[in-house]
């Protein structure tokens, strides 16, 4: 299948590993211009030089997608350097499962408002393309009641509430919107490889739910992501794609 994603104009934030790099790359492969942003300046400069690598224009900076104006200023940035953008995907997120008033504070910043952010920047350039489209990751914790219960799975349900109200809004502009929530993932230093090392039980209580016996991988997101991003989905808007192995038991109506 030809998911029509060449010469595209992607952006993904906090892509530069796991599953954000995923969706990156995977992008890349199949022939998009990819911008991509996290908080770690080398990271950054490592992980465009990959993406150049599969033959296509890459860009990527340093920044903190809490901070709206820095946040902005470079979708904008990327935008007017491209000549127009397609694709957004918001990927970042600050994995505060804590109970604290901080933990409240960072996840609505980082998760939800640097979704919003995100969004409301390439809104513009979005209304001027024929393949528009806005990828918001979600998780699981968003559906059901987990270990991540408070923060994180208040507002990855909002995150999911929030792309379908942009489905409903903008799909008269023919721009689509669709989360993709995501189950257990690993991969090298992430946060279930830090979990496996110092809080096994719970690791291996994770791991059992999980009717497949293992995790997810970070490229089986990316693809599900590319794919539901690209023209080839032209008519699913305002879904939310859960990627978890069945895990979730819950029917999703």
């Amino acid at each position: 299948m030809d998911l029509e994603l060449k010469g595209l104009n992607v952006i993904v934030t906090g892509a530069t590993k796991g599953i954000g790099r995923a969706i990156a790359e995977t992008f890349a492969q199949e022939g998009a211009q990819v911008a991509i942003c996290a908080r770690n300046a080398e990271a950054v400069v490592q992980t465009v030089a990959t993406l150049k690598a599969y033959g296509v224009d890459a860009l990527g900076a340093a920044l903190d997608v809490a901070d709206r104006d820095a946040l902005q200023g470079w979708v904008r940035q990327v935008a007017v350097q491209w000549g127009g953008l397609d694709i957004v995907v918001g990927n970042v997120s600050a994995l505060a499962i804590g109970q604290d008033e901080q933990s409240w504070r960072t996840e609505f910043e980082t998760d939800l408002m640097g979704t919003v952010h995100l969004v409301d920047a390439a809104m513009p350039f979005l209304e001027a393309s024929r393949a528009a489209s806005i990828v918001a990751i979600s998780s699981v914790s968003g559906r059901e009641i987990d270990f991540a219960a408070g923060p994180y799975g208040t507002f990855k349900a909002a995150i999911v509430h929030y792309i379908q109200g942009l489905a409903f809004q903008l799909a008269e502009k023919g721009i689509r919107a669709n989360a993709v929530s995501p189950g257990n993932v690993y991969f090298a230093g992430g946060v279930w490889e830090n979990i496996k090392e110092n809080n096994p039980e719970l690791y291996a209580n994770a791991l059992a739910l999980n009717p497949t016996g293992r995790m997810g991988r970070p490229d089986e997101i990316g693809r599900a992501v590319a794919f539901i991003a690209s023209p080839a989905a032209s008519f699913i808007s305002g879904t939310n794609l859960v990627v978890d192995g069945a895990l979730t038991r819950g029917v999703q109506l």
